[in-house]
């Protein structure tokens, strides 16, 4: 292997680890805002924290992106974001109920829905992709019931169904940058994303807080349902104390500067040398990192069959992507 390419690596697994330690951050920012106010800061703050790479290539490259309309980058953000807003909002709602380890794995069955949502678009779906898909089914059966199906958790569901819009804004983005350039469109989807979630802050969040508070109100008192809507927050921040602020804008930073600013700039740099079968296997252990940042940071347990269950999932990824693999290996060779 030679230097760039171990160099690119690295960056990978960099890449991955601050995604999967992203999910900590995602759960841990819901103990003082709640899961539309979370993501419409961090993907607000993502989005800024792009415009100096941006500025930079244009400096450097004043032509660059001359060819490409107004009106199709902001068509190509709107189609983006909206897909990314609907991906994050399940996912961020699921971690309420879910553990982090758990929605990262989860997460990462957009691995597998992506080729088989290819195929409806004429892209061939290989027979490794349908056989990582069981083993993931398998992984995902193990992971949430714990061997017992009516234990399924609420928060896996929605996750899982947060994979089918993340494999969707795969295939989007697969399009959409081909006629226009992937950092520009990554700070317009980031942007869009942000603020669509900025209403659902205003207007949801406090009748969530009303109907969690007549079933069961405990649940308002610690943990992922700890939050104050953004109004009660906006209307006490005044007296809100330093630890708590501090607490509150690690999650946020992380979530916005490290885990969409700096990890996606690493990802693009890195697979600039990065064969195509090392990018693949190592963002696949995004879900590895996330379940050891939930045992390691929020102390989240971790049994046999969770344990089972991460292991069949994480082989259901790499052979879904399998054929992918083996090309780029030949490719190597030859």
């Amino acid at each position: 292997m030679n230097k760039k390419a171990l160099r690119a690596d690295i960056l990978l697994l960099l890449t991955a680890l601050i995604w999967g330690f992203g999910f900590v951050a995602q759960r841990s920012g819901m103990e003082y805002v709640g899961p539309f106010t979370y993501n419409a800061l961090r993907f607000c703050l993502g989005s800024l924290s792009l415009l100096p790479i941006i500025f930079y290539r244009a400096k450097k490259n004043p032509t660059k992106n001359r060819g490409v309309s107004g009106k199709t980058f902001f068509l190509s953000s709107l189609a983006a974001g909206t897909c990314l807003f609907f991906g994050v909002m399940l996912q961020q709602l699921g971690l309420m109920f879910t553990t982090a380890g758990n929605a990262a794995f989860i997460t990462g069955l957009y691995a597998v829905l992506t080729p088989i949502f290819g195929s409806f678009w004429g892209q061939k779906t290989g027979r490794w992709t349908w056989v990582g898909a069981l083993f993931t089914l398998v992984g995902l059966y193990f992971l949430s019931a714990a061997g017992n199906l009516h234990a399924i958790n609420v928060g896996d569901i929605l996750t899982f169904m947060c994979a089918f819009f993340w494999a969707a804004h795969v295939l989007l983005i697969d399009r959409l940058v081909l006629r226009n350039d992937p950092i520009c469109l990554s700070a317009g989807q980031f942007a869009v994303c942000g603020l669509l979630c900025f209403p659902f802050a205003f207007l949801v969040e406090p009748r969530i807080n009303v109907f969690i508070a007549g079933i069961a109100p405990s649940l308002l008192e610690k943990g992922t349902f700890a939050w104050q809507p953004i109004i009660d927050i906006a209307a006490g921040f005044a007296s809100t104390s330093a630890v708590d602020m501090v607490n509150l804008l690690i999650p946020i930073l992380y979530g916005g500067l490290a885990s969409v600013g700096i990890a996606y700039t690493l990802q693009v740099v890195a697979q600039r040398d990065a064969p195509p079968a090392h990018a693949t296997i190592i963002l696949c252990f995004e879900g590895c990192f996330g379940a050891l940042g939930g045992v390691l940071i929020l102390a989240e347990p971790i049994g046999h069959w969770t344990l089972l269950g991460f292991a069949l999932m994480l082989v259901g990824m790499l052979l879904s992507q399998w054929e992918v693999i083996i090309k780029s290996r030949r490719k190597e060779v030859v």
